[in-house]
């Protein structure tokens, strides 16, 4: 998630730059061509700007399924912040002689959400970490958190060796862990130190979190439909080759009769090149907020927000707070 008040131009052109330079070779070779003699490869622009008009609704369909992903991947942690709270002075106040309980319970908690963020961090073939313009704004820009440590490690904060090696051994252990606050709230029951109502309660904010993490792996698992992206991918780059053939006889007619006669065409190189990066930004921008969990600079801060719910629930015990995780240059995971 980007903190500042705007993504700077220099960030932008280093994010976008390799398209720039090929939509600039793309529209200085047709206007070459058109120089030298061959005025036929000139399209007239109607149809173009039809088709134009067709790629502005797509893709603008298309940003607004994007950020619909993305509000509901951050409403889903919204509820999980709440939940959290909610579910930690419940448990606290429900087991006020039994704070050991309480510390190994909330240790629980905090080896789910840590389970959970590496679960949706991992890659799937869809996403677009690996594209080369995101890799490199990666690289010293900002970090990703669950790249830089192993889960079997972050793990031993929370969980007891036994506890630990159990959790490995399951393939989704989110899911396990939670089962096993699930069971250790059974067992409480059974022996008395909660009653029926205080379980009730407590028992219901684990489905609850339960619920938010299907939502979140639904987000994770489906990729927005291809048959869409496809599409729009089909008619972005008809739009982006064919602009500047389109705009050839259009700039060479700008100099009629004037000081610049001749020289006008090769105005379609910045002028078709900006036409297209705008298109091709606008379609990148909506790709890269598609997949909220991939790690790319615009996703849901789950890291963060992860570390803010252990800080508020140890705060609820006075034990000793970590550190929370702060944005790098505006930018944090």
């Amino acid at each position: 998630m980007h903190t500042g008040k705007r993504f700077t131009p220099g960030e932008f052109l280093k994010w976008t730059r390799r398209d720039l330079y090929w939509m600039l070779i793309l529209a200085a070779i047709p206007t070459i061509i058109y120089t030298l003699g061959f005025t036929f490869i000139a399209l007239p622009w109607p149809p173009v700007a039809i088709l134009g008009t067709s790629v502005a609704f797509i893709v603008g369909f298309k940003n607004n399924a994007s950020y619909s992903r993305l509000w509901e991947a951050r409403q889903i942690y919204g509820s999980i912040v709440n939940d959290s709270r909610s579910f930690g002075y419940t448990l606290r106040d429900s087991l006020r002689n039994d704070v050991g309980i309480v510390r190994r319970m909330f240790g629980v908690h905090f080896a789910w959400l840590t389970a959970l963020r590496y679960q949706l961090r991992d890659p799937r073939t869809w996403e677009n970490m690996q594209r080369a313009n995101n890799r490199e704004f990666l690289k010293g820009h900002y970090e990703i958190p669950e790249r830089n440590s192993k889960l079997e490690d972050e793990l031993k904060a929370y969980l007891s060796e036994e506890d630990r090696q159990y959790i490995l051994s399951k393939k989704n252990r989110a899911t396990q862990l939670m089962a096993m606050q699930s069971a250790e709230l059974s067992s409480l029951r059974s022996s008395g130190s909660i009653n029926d109502f205080q379980w009730t309660q407590l028992q219901q904010l684990a489905m609850r979190f339960t619920d938010n993490q299907g939502r979140a792996e639904r987000i994770k698992n489906f990729p927005y439909p291809r048959n869409f992206s496809s599409i729009a991918t089909y008619l972005l780059f008809l739009f982006v080759v064919t602009v500047p053939f389109a705009m050839l006889k259009e700039l060479d007619r700008l100099g009629d009769s004037t000081f610049l006669e001749g020289y006008t065409i090769w105005f379609n190189i910045p002028f078709s090149a900006m036409v297209t990066w705008a298109f091709h930004t606008l379609d990148t921008v909506g790709e890269s907020s598609v997949n909220p969990f991939e790690g790319s600079a615009n996703d849901v801060p789950i890291s963060q927000i992860s570390r803010m719910i252990e800080i508020d629930m140890k705060d609820m015990l006075n034990d000793a707070l970590p550190e929370p995780i702060v944005p790098k240059n505006n930018i944090v995971l």
